[in-house]
């Protein structure tokens, strides 16, 4: 099970550099791939408005 990123992304990057496997793309509201998402939850770990979530 991959996580998602909700519509409340603030895109601030937090999350990019704790993806262990470069599953997060940038854009207006980030994507996590799910083919390289291990669900390890780095990325929700440090969101700050708490937008990351298991699918």
């Amino acid at each position: 099970m991959a996580y998602i990123i909700t519509d409340d992304c603030t895109a601030c990057g937090s999350c990019i550099d704790e993806c262990p496997t470069e599953a997060i793309t940038e854009g207006d509201i980030y994507v996590i791939d799910p083919d390289l998402c291990t669900d390890c939850g780095a990325c929700a770990d440090v969101c700050p408005v708490e937008a990351i979530h298991p699918e």
